[in-house]
């Protein structure tokens, strides 16, 4: 028994004698983890795009009538974003800045100066249930990662590159949260005050009206429930449902479904005749995350656009195009194709037009090891006409503060096809950012 006694002594003494001299090396600084009331950060980006043109499609037809660019063009890109933020007490103010400069086959372009803000807000969080925001802010609602035909107060995003920052609009909103214990874990309801006048939102629809959005929250039985609204005038009264659920720790599924009364769609014949009908449409989502065992990630998406063209539609205002060219090359009349034009901006021409598309992108984190490497493949497919989009990219982060992306994207589809008539085959970027 004095044996063990001693044993048990020296080690005490041991362990003692080891905590006081760590005490003596090092010092404890609390100013060094304390939170800064203030943060700023951001990015420098050059991106530099070679597009290989297809000259026999309508789409180049539409854009090069009057030019003759050659099989390829080139385009340079540079950005610099900015953040920053400062908190007191109650109360925090962010900004979000971008400036963007573009050198393409029309020359030097930048965004215009009142663009350069994409973000600006004062918010208040006077209880930890309830927090208010007054100023030009992103509401990212929604839970789809390439379409989200819930956001209605938001701008769409890309689905070539959906990660990318999305500018704000001004609104006023409240949130106001609140935990339960039993089937309902949280609850919040998000109300929005959303202005459209001439100053003021103005690209979002019809100007001089007050609009008001709203979101409702609940988790349910370990599931995200979203009930989405929009009224006022500017666009036509949408409501919508979005939910996500976790199936697992590495398995989550996820879907949305909006409703928009009386929408007006525009449609111009192979002939050039417009014509306008109103309905009510319905738009859906259902897609899927998975993430394997050794860090492969799949995100699947199925997207149906209720507001979209059919194939007939699609291909009547292609051909139409042609015949504008046609008549332009017999006697230098493009009076056809500005009638086209003008149809394109805002209609045909917005992000994915069509009505039924599926989404994929597959990601390697680290393949053999390789270190801060991530290879990736996203493809975007046409269910109407079979055409598709198919991008793989080379991701590197390998150097402090630095990413390096290489990509590529190659279109098929033929002729009459949303991706068969895209102005290039195929294009290759490469983006360098420098985060500071």
């Amino acid at each position: 028994m004095i044996k063990r006694y001693f044993l048990f002594s020296d080690l005490f003494l041991i362990l003692f004698s080891s905590f006081c001299l760590a005490n003596e090396e090092y010092k404890f600084d609390l100013s060094e983890i304390e939170k800064k009331s203030y943060h700023i950060g951001g990015y420098l980006e050059f991106r530099p795009i070679l597009f290989v043109l297809d000259r026999d499609a309508a789409l180049y037809e539409l854009k090069f009538y009057n030019r003759n660019e050659g099989r390829t063009i080139e385009e340079y890109n540079g950005k610099l974003q900015v953040e920053g933020s400062y908190d007191k007490g109650i109360a925090r103010l962010f900004v979000r800045t971008d400036f963007d400069l573009q050198y393409s086959y029309l020359g030097w372009d930048h965004n215009e100066t009142k663009r350069m803000i994409y973000e600006g807000y004062l918010s208040l969080k006077p209880s930890d249930s309830l927090s208010f925001k007054f100023g030009k802010q992103t509401l990212l609602w929604g839970k789809g990662y390439a379409f989200n035909p819930v956001a209605f107060v938001s701008r769409p995003k890309d689905p070539d590159d959906p990660e990318l920052a999305l500018e704000g609009f001004i609104t006023a909103s409240a949130d106001y949260i609140k935990s339960f214990t039993g089937p309902l874990k949280t609850f919040s309801i998000t109300p929005v005050i959303f202005p459209v006048y001439e100053h003021i939102n103005n690209d979002f629809g019809k100007i001089n009206r007050l609009n008001f959005a709203g979101k409702v929250y609940f988790l349910m039985y370990d599931t995200d429930i979203d009930l989405i609204g929009l009224t006022g005038g500017s666009k036509t009264n949408r409501f919508g449902i979005d939910f996500s659920r976790n199936i697992t720790t590495n398995f989550e599924i996820h879907g949305e479904f909006a409703f928009i009364n009386n929408q007006t769609k525009k449609v111009i014949d192979s002939q050039g005749i417009i014509s306008e009908s109103k309905f009510d449409a319905k738009s859906h989502l259902l897609g899927i995350r998975y993430l394997t065992t050794w860090d492969l990630t799949f995100i699947f998406e199925y997207y149906r656009n209720g507001t979209g063209f059919t194939h007939l539609e699609m291909k009547d205002y292609f051909s139409f195009i042609d015949k504008g060219y046609d008549l332009y090359l017999s006697n230098g009349n493009d009076s056809l194709l500005k009638k086209a034009s003008n149809v394109t901006e805002g209609n045909y021409g917005r992000p994915n037009p069509m009505q039924d598309y599926l989404y994929l992108r597959v990601s390697q984190k680290e393949p053999f090891n390789i270190l801060y490497f991530t290879p990736a493949l996203t493809t975007i497919m046409n269910l109407n006409d079979r055409g598709f989009q198919i991008s793989p990219e080379l991701l590197y982060t390998g150097f402090t503060n630095w990413e390096l992306r290489l990509k590529g994207s190659a279109l098929r589809g033929q002729k009459g096809t949303e991706f068969g008539e895209k102005p290039n085959d195929c294009r290759i970027e490469f983006r360098v950012r420098y985060y500071f």
